[in-house]
């Protein structure tokens, strides 16, 4: 008699049956790739974060190459000096009489045109005669400021206590001051660089 036929043995027998993945299995494969992602996200934001970094970074600190300038670059950055001489001045002390002596000298912008000379050679008038100082011609022409520049710095420093000019602080805002008023001087046509004091005495 022939044994029936069952249908679970009608099925192909190389058929493979399902993997089955126990749960601890299951939780470690979740917790690679949860792993994985995170490094994966932790790179990306490194890389993003450090590009950023840099970039605030050369606002701050730009490039050597950029910040350092040739030498003929740096001779044109030299401004003209104007030594204003020496001034003797009353201080506002209201507990005692103080005088203030000091000297002023200023570095002013050049134009185009002194540019422009300044870089051709200095040119003999006749036969026999010196060469004309190209810088002197500059400074002559800077004189008949002079007078409206003292007036400015004596009107500012005089009205200054000897405390006030006692602290660095303080000095550097008394030339931050005389730099805007003679800046409103020249109107616009030159600018004041920076302002300089040589001998400075409070007695």
């Amino acid at each position: 008699m022939t044994k029936p036929i069952d249908d679970k043995d009608s099925k192909n027998p190389n058929q493979k049956k399902p993997i089955e993945l126990s749960s601890n299995t299951m939780m470690i494969l979740n917790n690679a790739v949860i792993i994985v992602v995170l490094i994966i996200s932790m790179v990306i934001m490194y890389i993003l974060l450090d590009n950023s970094f840099e970039k605030k970074l050369k606002k701050f600190f730009p490039d050597q190459e950029q910040e350092e300038l040739s030498e003929e670059d740096e001779v044109k950055q030299e401004g003209i000096l104007l030594d204003l001489g020496e001034f003797i001045l009353n201080l506002v002390d209201s507990n005692q009489r103080r005088y203030l002596k000091v000297s002023v000298a200023i570095e002013l912008s050049k134009t185009e045109e002194e540019t422009a000379l300044l870089d051709q050679p200095a040119k003999a008038q006749g036969h026999g005669a010196a060469p004309v100082d190209n810088n002197a011609l500059i400074i002559a022409e800077m004189e008949r400021y002079k007078p409206a520049i003292r007036d400015a710095v004596i009107s500012i420093l005089s009205n200054k206590t000897s405390d006030e000019l006692s602290t660095p602080t303080g000095k550097e805002i008394a030339k931050e001051e005389i730099l805007e008023t003679i800046n409103g001087i020249f109107d616009g046509q030159r600018e004041v660089l920076r302002v300089s004091f040589g001998q400075f005495i409070i007695q």
